[in-house]
């Protein structure tokens, strides 16, 4: 994947609010306007890929308890120059769950942009996050997590809620569940 295949993906990409609209607009002007858009190294913000884990059934999603912000997320993280953004987040999601993940699609699922405060020698920046959609077998035996979580866990889709209920996971939930 390169930016413009990333810009073609966007471009296809079917929003379903007026906020995440917005957050897609942002995303696209952002990838065309920076060469760089996938290199931390961009202080002002980078494109990152995150992975929604269902379980095959789609009742249950994994989430890790991420250690710096004290908050359960979807796996994912920097593309660190990669431009394969799906790529990405697969690795992710084996890093942070110990999980092999299979694509349900290469179709974006969603796409969020979140302030990232300033921390040590980083200031305040911007994550372009680019999500999709993968499945993996609710095997618990085989979860594990890695220096960034605290824990990974299964979590039953009407349950997610309890866990985080930001705006950004309850729209990633009603995507799979098509309300």
């Amino acid at each position: 994947m390169s930016r413009s295949v990333l810009l073609d993906l966007l471009s296809e990409y079917n929003t379903v609010d007026i906020a995440e609209q917005e957050m897609l607009r942002e995303t696209i002007a952002f990838v065309k306007a920076h060469e760089n858009c996938f290199s931390r190294e961009l202080l002002v913000g980078h494109v990152t890929g995150s992975a929604w884990i269902v379980n095959p059934e789609r009742t249950h999603a994994l989430l890790m308890h991420h250690k710096k912000l004290n908050r359960w997320f979807q796996p994912g993280g920097h593309c660190d120059g990669d431009p394969d953004v799906q790529a990405v987040a697969a690795k992710e999601a084996l890093e942070e769950t110990g999980l092999d993940v299979s694509p349900l699609s290469s179709a974006v699922l969603d796409v969020d942009v979140h302030v990232i405060p300033e921390r040590k020698d980083v200031p305040e920046h911007k994550h372009y996050d680019v999500r999709f959609l993968f499945s993996a077998k609710m095997d618990r035996e085989q979860l594990a997590h890695n220096e960034e979580s605290n824990e990974v866990r299964w979590i039953a889709l009407e349950n997610v809620h309890l866990f985080n209920d930001s705006e950004s996971i309850g729209r990633l939930v009603k995507k799979v569940i098509g309300v």
